[in-house]
């Protein structure tokens, strides 16, 4: 029997994503699992996996295409296998996943549901800005109304923000462009956006995608998210040299780095402070039962994050392993789905670039994330004399709607011990 293959979600806050390129032709064998397409998100260029097998039967999108999340993009069954009226019902599916998408707002992974509060709904709103003549339509829409070249900015939306909707362009083919309405009575007062010089000694660049999605997440983690912030000094003497030590066994592909460690003492401490390892869902603190450790990424035009799984009782040699892979997946634009999802907190560490310490942006529905500088020799006072060390400065960025300083300022000390008796990376 014939099946779909949707789009799927890949993170709690995506809602659509483009179909790059198909990987696939009408007619191609598919095996379930098969990388089938090349899908862009605003995280990441990813690799879509078949959800069945059979034939490729026929393409429901094209390359390029904004598809919503749920939205049918191919049928896949028995060769020669008859699919009329799938094409309609697969329509008529992708435009209930647009309005579920549209109308539902996301939710913490494993969180309960909670009131959505209007700064949420102006955030889920911004998703949907970037669409080409700064109309918002969803992509039936669209398609509908290219096929009957009517003018969107012509229509009506009826959509959450005024978005357009299939029924919406139905109707202006059945009843024509709606009266103008009466300007609306100008403000009171109003605030301009300072102006942006232009000129010769400009030059114009377009964000990318994933720019502008960084962009709208930590403006809504910004003002939506009541951030504290507490610093700590580490001394990485023993850390760096049992890291030495491990390494010397190892073979250069499968090598620990610092933040490997950094990363494994960041799991271990949220044992003791699961409210550190949650989210904020209202009136309700969603603690999430496994530890998944998120490492910041830098990309080609943004950042990402890599989650590597159940990082507490992960070996550190596990931690690398799966890091290291994820990590070059990003960075060659290969991220798999499951390298983004189901983060519960973040490690961000810009000790490469010579950073000694800075504050990290919360990454929403997460309750905190660490930042960390580099490891660097300093003067250190041990036994009353002052000698040299490696210190290396961590500061943790937290929720205080989840936590608060004197909590916050525990788990990193419980963090610094971690790493100052690294030998406990190890049980």
């Amino acid at each position: 029997m014939a099946e779909y293959i949707v789009m799927p979600k890949l993170g709690f806050d995506m809602r659509e994503a483009e179909l790059v390129n198909w990987l696939k032709e009408v007619g191609d064998q598919v095996e379930k699992g098969e990388i089938v397409a090349e899908i862009e998100s605003d995280k990441a260029t990813l690799e879509l996996e078949s959800q069945v097998a059979g034939t490729l039967l026929k393409k429901l999108e094209a390359e390029k295409a904004i598809v919503p999340v749920g939205a049918n993009i191919a049928i896949v069954g028995e060769e020669g296998e008859d699919i009329s009226g799938m094409d309609g019902e697969g329509e008529a599916e992708a435009e209930a996943a647009e309005a579920e998408v549209e109308e539902t707002p996301a939710e913490p992974v494993g969180a309960a549901k909670a009131d959505v509060t209007p700064e949420a709904k102006e955030a889920g709103a911004a998703v949907d800005e970037a669409y080409p003549g700064g109309v918002k339509a969803t992509p039936v829409a669209r398609r509908m109304a290219e096929e009957h070249e009517v003018d969107l900015t012509q229509v009506g939306g009826s959509g959450p923000g005024g978005r357009i909707r299939k029924a919406d362009v139905e109707r202006y083919l059945e009843e024509g462009p709606a009266p103008e309405a009466a300007p609306a009575a100008a403000p009171a007062v109003s605030f301009e956006p300072s102006a942006v010089p232009t000129g010769p000694d400009t030059e114009e660049v377009e964000t990318s995608k994933m720019r502008q999605a960084i962009g709208r997440r930590m403006v809504e983690s910004k003002t939506t998210v009541p951030h504290f912030y507490v610093t700590t000094a580490v001394s990485m003497d023993a850390a760096l040299a049992l890291r030495k030590e491990i390494n010397e066994m190892l073979p250069e592909e499968e090598k620990v780095s610092v933040n490997d460690m950094i990363v494994k003492a960041a799991a271990l401490a949220l044992r003791q402070f699961p409210n550190l390892n949650a989210s904020f869902a209202g009136d309700k603190l969603v603690r999430h039962k496994r530890i998944n450790v998120g490492t910041a990424v830098a990309v080609e035009n943004g950042l990402t994050t890599v989650i590597q799984k159940d990082t507490d009782s992960s070996t550190l040699s596990t931690i690398a392993a799966e890091n290291k892979a994820m990590i070059a997946r990003a960075r060659e634009g290969k991220i798999k789905p499951e390298d983004v999802q189901d983060g519960t907190f973040t490690v961000s560490n810009l000790g490469a670039y010579a950073v000694e310490s800075f504050v990290a942006i919360i990454n929403p529905p997460q309750a905190a994330i660490l930042a960390v500088g580099r490891a660097q020799k300093v003067p250190v006072v041990r036994d009353g004399e002052v000698t040299v060390g490696s210190q290396m400065k961590a500061t943790i960025s937290a929720d205080h709607r989840v936590t608060d300083g004197a909590e916050a300022a525990a788990y990193v000390e419980a963090f610094k011990e971690i790493l100052e008796e690294p030998m406990r990376l190890l049980i």
